[in-house]
């Protein structure tokens, strides 16, 4: 019985992020806006679409009253990039929504994609970043305030200064669900989760993601981001997203809604089967852990895809581990007891190509801050 107790409170401490009472908070940014029209093609406007979706987001989000919400911008303002940030971060937000639209000088392109904060050397990825960062123009003294930064510049979006490890892993479960929700509330082209500099992501102290919802300069992507029926559709599937990690991350242990029930097999523990008030099962592995006290590892990739954790796989990387939560895989090269050593095996990993590998650590199988586990 005791480690049933004991399993539970593990359990619950992995799936929920605050404590009781604590209401998961929202900021959602409304891109561009005022006199920074951003993308205008065929006479859609992406500032208009950006803040009337991101409404109809709020919305949906505000019907949950564990949810708290605040807008960086719910009119036709201009916001400086940076003032973005200082309104996320006062606000002590759980997580940050940036949405805008896509465009291209090929006008066939479509789809949708959301980025996290990242190094890219990509050029598709760094267009659309110098496309979104152009905005700073507007502002005065803008390489003053950021660091002589040069939206024209490939160099000023790669050296964009980041704690490259900080939230990152979150993000990407973030983008990962919107993505994934995107796919079941439309049928436009799935892009992807990509990483790109993105100065409005910049300082944003908590998990983050940017979401080009479409091209406007597709003509008829346009129109659908440009409609009632469109924003709707994109509406419910940013808020879903949200809503699905949410409910994985951060619900309340006190939330009577949500039922947890552990299964023991042969005194081990194998899942956790949680279910909502809509009465749908949802089942968990969670995996018994196999190493005590402090244990680092490298991310180096996070996909929707499973793939066999075969070095031929990984640029003949060797071990390689791999955890799961909802459709998003992650992939983790070797395990170290030693910050130093971990450190050695990043290099590595950047050497085969993982550009964008980061370091994690772990406490007895539960994932930790990096910062404290090395205290």
């Amino acid at each position: 019985m005791f480690k049933r107790i004991v399993f539970v409170a593990i359990a619950m401490h992995f799936l929920s992020g605050y404590s009781q009472g604590q209401k998961f908070k929202v900021v959602l940014d409304a891109g561009h806006g005022g006199k920074d029209y951003g993308a205008v093609y065929h006479g859609n406007i992406e500032k208009n679409i950006a803040l009337q979706t991101t409404l109809r987001v709020g919305a949906i989000l505000e019907k949950d009253p564990q949810i708290d919400v605040v807008y960086t911008r719910k009119s036709d303002v201009f916001i400086e990039l940076q003032q973005r940030a200082n309104i996320a971060n006062k606000s002590k937000g759980s997580i940050f929504v940036s949405m805008h639209c896509n465009a291209n000088k090929n006008q066939a392109a479509s789809g949708n994609e959301t980025y996290v904060m990242g190094i890219t050397r990509n050029a598709s990825n760094l267009e659309v970043a110098k496309n979104e960062n152009e905005v700073v123009t507007l502002e005065t003294d803008y390489k003053i305030k950021y660091d002589g930064f040069d939206p024209n510049s490939p160099e000023s979006v790669i050296g964009i200064s980041i704690l490259q490890e900080e939230h990152l892993d979150q993000s990407i479960e973030l983008a990962g669900r919107v993505q994934e929700f995107f796919t079941k509330k439309t049928d436009n082209k799935n892009r992807g989760v990509k990483q790109a500099g993105f100065l409005v992501l910049r300082q944003i102290t908590m998990p983050r993601v940017l979401v080009e919802m479409g091209f406007v300069s597709n003509k008829e992507e346009g129109e659908f981001l440009n409609s009632e029926d469109g924003q709707n559709k994109l509406a419910e599937a940013i808020a879903g997203a949200i809503l699905d990690y949410k409910n994985e991350f951060f619900n309340p242990s006190n939330n009577d809604n949500v039922k947890e029930d552990i299964k023991i097999i042969d005194k081990k523990e194998e899942t956790i089967v949680k279910e909502t008030p809509k009465k749908e099962e949802i089942v968990k592995k969670v995996e018994k852990a196999t190493e005590k006290g402090i244990v680092f590892k490298i991310q180096i990739s996070a996909s929707t895809k499973e793939l066999a954790t075969s070095p031929s796989n990984f640029k003949g990387l060797s071990p390689i581990s791999v955890e799961s939560t909802g459709s998003l895989f992650k992939y983790f090269y070797a395990s170290e007891k030693n910050y130093d050593a971990a450190k050695q095996k990043l290099e590595e990993a950047k050497q085969k190509g993982y550009k964008t590998a980061f370091i994690v650590a772990y406490k007895d199988g539960i994932k930790i801050n990096v910062t404290d586990a090395i205290k």
